[in-house]
């Protein structure tokens, strides 16, 4: 006689739909922000003063990378996690690590505050705080076994 199993599915909560979007409206932004810096779109990059541009401009290859890693990762994160892949708390991971690295450039080893203004600084925050949060959040996912 056999015995029946029963096997559980682990239901895909609301909050990962709603979170998975706007992660990925998010690191979209990011991503056009950097293209359009790295191409230095005349239009986009107009709002800058000169000094800022040289600012932007003159980010070592290394620097220019590590933004790349942080913004792309979070997009590629974004996607891992819609498509409920365990993968994205990793890559998110790398992301958020990979932006740390960058704004360690830009406000500690550079005078990034001080040219790109409090504001700048403000926004790197948030950044900052927006991705850690995507990582917890993807990690907590796949412990509880949503992401697969």
């Amino acid at each position: 006689m056999e015995q029946d199993r029963v096997v559980t599915e682990q239901r895909t909560p609301w909050h990962l739909w709603v979170i998975g979007i706007v992660a990925l409206l998010w690191n979209l932004v990011g991503a056009y922000d950097y293209l359009m810096t790295q191409t230095e779109n005349a239009a986009y990059m107009g709002r800058f003063t000169a000094e800022q541009l040289e600012y932007w401009y003159g980010f070592p290859t290394w620097v220019v990378a590590s933004w790349a890693i942080a913004v792309w990762g979070g997009v590629l994160g974004a996607v891992l996690l819609l498509l409920k892949k365990r993968l994205a708390a990793p890559v998110f991971l790398v992301s958020f690590l990979a932006m740390v690295l960058t704004s360690i450039h830009n406000f500690l080893l550079s005078d990034g505050a001080a040219i790109m203004g409090m504001p700048a600084v403000a926004f790197s925050g948030v950044i900052f705080l927006f991705a850690l949060g995507l990582w917890l959040y993807a990690r907590a996912m796949a412990r509880q076994g949503v992401l697969t």
